[in-house]
């Protein structure tokens, strides 16, 4: 035996150490821990605690402003804090009102659809929502992916009345699933996004939303329906003959000017009105060139006669008809996911820089409800944007009064200045589109995703190259099938590691992490670090086993395997395969002459370990420790006992003989 070996092995074999007894959690009944888990699965925030000992008319009164957040802030709003919403609200309606009449044409939807929807969700998000920063609208993710999942059955052109209802009935859907999921507090769901996800998501249709503007910036006339990037750079290079220089060096030169305003804005964030304004300055001088120089018969295409007036009501439009049931419920399901995502994403990320709390739920709820409302009065999918929330923060938004403000401007332009669009050419419509998802290709995030975790970078990738290449929907399903694959490989291939004494301590760690950490001779001692379950039992066996014969390789015949110790703080749960595994272990152990031993088994563990062991011949007391030092030493100790009781019977033996 080496020397530093003997060292540490004697080291370890202290007879006065105090050795701490694994005891089972006190008795629950069954109906006690299925509460306790129902709690912790749907309500870990405890939503209801601000209700205990209160009485009757507190709750009320807490209950109604849990449901209507409006009546918890509403009370102690004042003039100070109605100035800043003011000059929030009226910048982002600015924004708004452009990226509104824009994202409607992203979508295939009639122009005015997109400030329709820019009037009513805000006024439902006010009440009901929880961020003081989200500012409400259409998105350009949303936008394109109900567009073009309407648009794989129902020709917008051929058909308008039936794609609108299509629409209209989606945004319905989107809204039930998100608010069903907010009310049955099951926003887990929408966490199997995750952020490579949603980054390589977000680039793959940020580069799939500029290239479908190429038809208004080249002012090409038929166009291809298709959304893939091969179908699309084909119909642009095989329509050269319908480019229209006019419309191009229009395009060039409003979409310099919105990049450098949005560069501007980047490089000094106090000038953010520059960015936020600039969509409307470029629609207005637009606007104006072309009336002045009639334009429109220079081959420019502008938006035409919008509709006057505020939303007419659409529940008569909703189509439930079982030909397009599937359709609008598949494309609800989608585009409510994504745009709650975004949602939640964006009001969590302005609550984590101003040191407030947003409710996940509720975000849920008060998105859902307010995309229900929406489809009953003529809008379609919105959420939170990033883009106009950034904008809301950086103009001082105190509160949801911002929405309201930019609601009421939305409305007047509506009522009054609808026929001043009239001649607003679609191609600046396309600049500001390209120039506001431009922000959506994030370099910098997909740089750090490769350097921490190679396969997360992977499926970041997948879902930018399955956007590019097949579809919107494809790349996500594909993206998302590749992370819950990583998921199941995780729960079925958990990590088991080989851990040694740290020299001086009683500290046991990963020996490939500690160099210094050192083996116990006669002790196998492992740690699994994941729950044990039926989807993994048995390469936890086939792994153990080979650890087993590896070390049995390695040791001297001396220095025999007594013992295997597994370290089980990290199993956190186990069901019945899992308890049949250590049985099979520790019969398979017994055949070799090598002691199972369980170190730190957790409350939920032991006990069923001990219900499965009536006889209690498979789980003793002293096969059970609370750390592996003190599993080491006293096992040690009894090694040493047992050695010294052989070696006295073996001189007994000898003196007898002689």
């Amino acid at each position: 035996m080496e020397p530093n070996v003997c060292t540490m092995h004697s080291h370890c074999i202290e007879m006065s150490m105090e050795v701490h007894q694994v005891v089972p959690p006190p008795h629950k009944s069954t109906l006690h821990k299925l509460k306790a888990r129902l709690k912790e699965t749907f309500f870990p925030d405890d939503p209801l605690r601000q209700f205990k000992g209160q009485p009757l008319k507190r709750k009320l009164i807490l209950g109604a402003q849990y449901v209507f957040p409006i009546l918890q802030w509403g009370p102690k709003y004042n003039l100070k804090l109605f100035k800043s919403d003011l000059v929030a609200g009226l910048t982002i309606a600015s924004l708004a009102i452009p990226q509104g009449i824009s994202y409607a044409k992203l979508a295939n939807l009639p122009p005015i659809v997109g400030l329709y929807s820019s009037f009513v969700p805000p006024l439902v998000y006010a009440v009901l929502g929880s961020s003081r920063d989200l500012a409400v609208g259409p998105v350009s993710i949303a936008s394109l992916v109900l567009g073009s999942m309407l648009r794989q059955e129902v020709s917008p052109s051929a058909d308008p009345v039936l794609f609108l209802q299509l629409a209209f009935t989606s945004t319905l859907f989107a809204g039930l699933f998100q608010a069903s999921l907010g009310i049955l507090r099951l926003g887990f769901i929408i966490d199997f996004l995750s952020k490579a996800i949603l980054i390589g998501f977000m680039a793959g249709a940020a580069i799939i939303v500029s290239l479908q503007q190429l038809k208004s910036l080249l002012g090409i006339t038929h166009f291809t329906n298709q959304m893939g990037l091969i179908p699309v750079m084909t119909s642009v290079f095989h329509r050269v003959h319908e480019w229209s220089w006019q419309t191009i060096l229009m395009g060039i030169c409003f979409l310099v000017l919105l990049l450098l305003a949005r560069h501007v804005s980047i490089k000094k964030p106090k000038l953010f009105w520059v960015s936020a304004g600039a969509p409307l300055v470029s629609v207005i001088l637009s606007t104006l060139l072309v009336f002045a120089i009639k334009a429109q018969n220079h081959g420019i295409s502008v938006i035409g006669k919008l509709q006057q007036g505020i939303n007419p009501p659409s529940w008569n439009m909703l189509c439930f008809q079982g030909t397009h049931l599937g359709l609008v419920m598949k494309t609800g399901l989608i585009t409510g996911i994504l745009s709650l995502t975004e949602g939640i994403a964006v009001g969590r990320t302005f609550a984590a820089l101003k040191n407030y709390k947003v409710d996940g739920n509720k975000e849920m709820m008060a998105i859902g409800f307010m995309n229900m409302v929406g489809s009953f009065t003529s809008c379609y999918v919105t959420t939170g944007a990033f883009s106009r929330s950034a904008v809301n923060n950086n103009a001082g938004a105190k509160s949801a009064v911002s929405n309201v403000v930019m609601s009421v401007t939305v409305m007047v332009t509506l009522l009054f200045l609808m026929p001043l669009f009239q001649y607003t050419p679609n191609v600046v419509l396309g600049a500001i589109i390209v120039t506001a998802v431009i922000g959506l290709i994030d370099l910098p995030a997909a740089c750090n995703i490769w350097k921490i975790d190679k396969f997360d970078f992977i499926v970041m990738l997948t879902a930018f190259l399955g956007v590019l290449f097949i579809s919107v929907q494809g790349g996500l399903a594909l993206a998302v099938g590749l992370s819950t694959f990583k998921i199941l490989f995780q729960i079925t291939r958990p990590k088991t590691v080989l851990l040694g004494k740290i020299p001086g301590t009683d500290i046991y760690r990963n020996l490939d992490q500690y160099k210094e950490a050192m083996k116990i001779p006669g002790f196998l001692i492992l740690s699994i670090e994941a729950p044990i379950n039926f989807a993994n039992i048995t390469y936890l066996n086939e792994r153990t086993l080979r650890w087993i014969e590896e070390e049995e390789d390695n040791i001297k015949e001396q220095l025999s395997l007594r013992f295997l110790i597994l370290e089980m703080s990290a199993v956190s749960a186990i069901d019945t395969s899992g308890i049949s595994l250590f049985k099979e272990l520790k019969t398979m152990l017994e055949n070799k002459g090598v002691e199972l031993v369980l170190v730190n088994p957790l409350a939920e563990v032991i006990e069923k370990l001990k219900r499965a062991d009536e006889a209690n011949d498979f789980i003793r007391a002293d096969n059970l420790f609370l750390t592996v030092g003190e599993a080491v030493a006293s096992l040690s100790s009894t090694m040493k006992g047992q050695s010294s009781t052989i070696t006295e019977e073996s001189h007994t033996i000898v003196s007898h003989s002689l």
